[in-house]
């Protein structure tokens, strides 16, 4: 089972096409840290985090977390947790999962430079949720409703295609 993210707005997944929008700059295939591009490529789907305060009954093959308040995704390519869940109550640089905004209510998190990670290859690559189709800072990001179809769709075995 392949996602295909064809170009900046069209992701293609069995027989459904959804809207979807990548990272302000376009997509790449040289991501560094911060360039707000989308790493070009294929790659497997990790955990999904979400928020239970806002989102019911996520069906998934995937593995689920709770996002809590404490929850970070280290993004500073110095650090030795680059490109990992962290404590934010740590003294380390981060992007903040749980959110005001409802981006993180539901996210699936791309393995995209997860397993030993190279410093200012890029961090925090997502599919996270957008209501305006802005781009984002290098995350793939649907509508509330087509991540949640998509969510009962995959498993484990699914990979995202980024062209």
């Amino acid at each position: 089972m392949l996602i295909k993210v064809k170009n900046k707005d069209t992701l293609i997944f069995d027989d459904f096409t959804f809207r979807c929008v990548v990272g302000k700059e376009g997509i790449t295939s040289n991501k560094r840290e911060g360039d707000l591009r989308t790493p070009k490529g294929l790659f497997k789907l990790d955990t999904v985090y979400y928020r239970a305060d806002r989102i019911k009954n996520i069906q998934t093959k995937l593995k689920l977390r709770k996002i809590k308040k404490n929850m970070g995704w280290c993004n500073d390519p110095r650090d030795k947790k680059y490109n990992s869940l962290v404590n934010i109550n740590e003294k380390i640089k981060h992007e903040k999962l749980y959110r005001k905004d409802n981006k993180y209510d539901v996210l699936i998190v791309i393995d995209y430079n997860l397993k030993r990670p190279i410093p200012f290859k890029g961090s925090a690559i997502f599919i996270h949720l957008t209501k305006n189709f802005k781009g984002t800072a290098g995350c793939v990001a649907l509508l509330k409703k087509d991540l949640l179809i998509i969510l009962k769709l995959i498993n484990r075995k699914t990979k995202i295609k980024i062209n």
